[in-house]
């Protein structure tokens, strides 16, 4: 166990119709001019653009707009928001939208204050020095942005993805109305499920042994995520089932079960970013068809037990079972999961995907070097993984 810090001073509006008489007053502590960040046009269709307009105008605050945020959000895209920011000398963000749209928010902020191009701080030219206050009205249940502090951004001109992460772009306040979800479609369902339950997978299956404590809330996430996911896909106005997805989605990366786990360095993840970066796919998609092969890959006679307790517990296979077996078992279940139950494809040839870049993407992760993870994996490795999922 080692030794650690933390701390999420990010403040939660859990529940419906909770940006009513609580949205204005909360922009209002920053200042009175605000940017409202959003990406297409389903926030209107909603009619939740309109309700958040009227909260914002009968505050009497001043509000500008910008939209067309990226699923996969580009840096490009966080340079004009971050000119209007400086043009009209913006007080704070309002980000509305799922994981792309507050990710954005975050370089938005920082970018403010800075007067290159906001790639710098996704390649550490620059540093984040200061940012904007953000507040986030949350519509996807899926990255966990809206209660951390890192973010993800895409360069399409050198096909890249990478993350930024700094403790000065958490979001200060969060609205979390599990309602706003009952119009997400079965697919991003499907994938949001996917990425929180990667995001605790990915720790789960960690090098070091932790807390026992952590141990038995990760598995009570994923055993939620694993419930509630399949009544929101075939039922999606469920309060019940989208409140606890998206409560779920929040814990699952907001540091505090990442705890004690070392290195943590999130494998699947950086694949996917890969995947992204090429060929612009749904990050919860990639990281489905991703996680079953990297696991079956990654299992051995050392590490058999980590899945076994993971078979047993969520995954409610018979303990009597050989540690082996459970293994494999465990990994099927989460098959069943991603492809049949939830209805999304189980490889990568189906979205017309080859094995043209995956030297070039294995490269990029780990070079002539090493990943270290739940294993140690070269080139070599990470590319057998992609073939696999061919």
């Amino acid at each position: 166990m080692n030794n650690f810090i933390y701390e999420i001073p990010t403040k939660v509006y859990f529940g419906e119709n909770q940006i009513q008489g609580n949205l204005n007053k909360e922009i209002k502590k920053y200042g009175n001019k605000v940017l409202l960040v959003y990406g297409g046009g389903s926030i209107k269709k909603l009619g939740l653009y309109q309700k958040i307009i009227k909260e914002l105008q009968d505050a009497n605050i001043e509000i500008y707009e910008f939209s067309g945020i990226e699923p996969n959000p580009r840096h490009t895209s966080i340079n004009k928001a971050a000119n209007i920011c400086k043009e009209k000398d913006i007080d704070v963000i309002l980000a509305v939208g799922g994981g792309s749209v507050i990710d954005s928010c975050k370089v938005i902020a920082a970018g403010k204050y800075y007067d290159g191009d906001t790639w710098d701080f996704i390649t550490k030219k620059a540093e984040i020095q200061k940012a904007l206050p953000i507040i986030t009205i949350l519509t996807l249940s899926a990255t966990g942005s809206e209660m951390n502090p890192t973010a993800v951004i895409s360069n399409m001109e050198t096909n890249e993805k990478k993350s930024v992460k700094n403790p000065i772009t958490l979001p200060k306040v969060s609205f979390l109305d599990p309602t706003i979800t009952y119009s997400v479609n079965k697919y991003h369902t499907a994938c949001g499920s996917c990425d929180i339950l990667s995001h605790i997978l990915e720790t789960y299956f960690a090098r070091n042994d932790g807390l026992y404590m952590l141990d038995t809330v990760m598995e009570g996430l994923m055993k939620t995520v694993i419930k509630y996911s399949k009544i929101a896909y075939n039922n999606p106005e469920n309060y019940e089932a989208r409140a606890n997805l998206m409560w779920a989605s929040s814990w699952a990366i907001n540091g505090f079960v990442r705890m004690d786990k070392q290195p943590n360095i999130w494998v699947c993840h950086l694949l996917e970013h890969q995947l992204s970066a090429f060929y612009d796919i749904t990050h919860g998609l990639g990281l489905a068809i991703l996680t079953s092969r990297y696991l079956r890959y990654a299992l051995n006679e050392n590490n058999v037990d980590r899945y076994y307790n993971f078979g047993i517990n969520v995954c409610n296979i018979d303990s009597s079972l050989p540690k082996m077996e459970v293994a494999e078992k465990s990994i099927e279940y989460l098959e069943e999961l991603f492809f049949k139950d939830l209805g999304l494809t189980n490889n990568l040839s189906d979205l017309n995907i080859d094995d043209k870049h995956f030297e070039e993407m294995a490269n990029r992760i780990c070079g002539n070097g090493i990943v270290e993870g739940f294993i140690d994996m070269n080139k070599e490795d990470i590319v057998k993984i992609f073939k696999n999922c061919l």
